[in-house]
């Protein structure tokens, strides 16, 4: 029996959200990092938990438990930026801070359910949030974009019609009746 490509995508993220449901923790992420949430029990003290945050390891257990999570991380983390808490004594918060901000993470440790990293949905970022240099690409991506909505000249375009019409005016002895721009 063949499936609509909706109804197939349907059943994935739906067997992606039981796999993830059935972790020990929950986890969500940025480009920049990584928060597990991990529910211990009420009353958890940090002197009741064994927690080790290595560049590509990660571990944490009620002493003398077995952990609740441990394994080789999915990717290098900065261990001086990455931190731990515990939350009203009944769920620890641990926060890592990725190494490489440009990739998504398709699951927190190595064997773990992967999630599908090409449906996430990054969250919406301020431009004032970027550097200079990348606030102007965007900037000038987002006006190319609204021009090309119009069935207007993208601003590569514009710049080349402006340095055109200076030209013209530099040289009035020249017949431009017949130039044509290419894109």
């Amino acid at each position: 029996m063949w499936l609509s490509i909706k109804a197939q995508e349907k059943l994935e993220k739906k067997k992606e959200e039981e796999e993830q449901d059935k972790l020990p923790y929950s986890w969500k992420q940025t480009l920049q990092d990584v928060d597990v949430s991990i529910p211990v029990p009420k009353g958890t003290r940090a002197r009741d938990v064994d927690i080790v945050i290595k560049k590509s390891h990660f571990k944490v257990a009620i002493k003398g438990q077995q952990p609740i999570v441990e394994g080789e991380l999915t990717h290098v983390i900065k261990v001086d930026d990455s931190t731990w808490t515990i939350e009203d004594q009944q769920e620890i918060l641990v926060h890592l801070e990725k190494v490489n901000q440009t990739q998504w993470w398709d699951s927190v440790v190595v064997g773990a359910p992967k999630i599908d990293t090409k449906k996430i949905q990054p969250e919406n970022s301020k431009l004032s949030d970027l550097d200079g240099e990348t606030r102007a690409m965007v900037e000038k991506m987002m006006f190319d974009q609204r021009q090309k909505a119009m069935g207007k000249p993208d601003s590569d375009t514009l710049k080349k019609q402006e340095m055109f019409e200076k030209f013209k005016k530099q040289h009035p002895e020249m017949d431009f009746s017949k130039a044509k721009f290419a894109d």
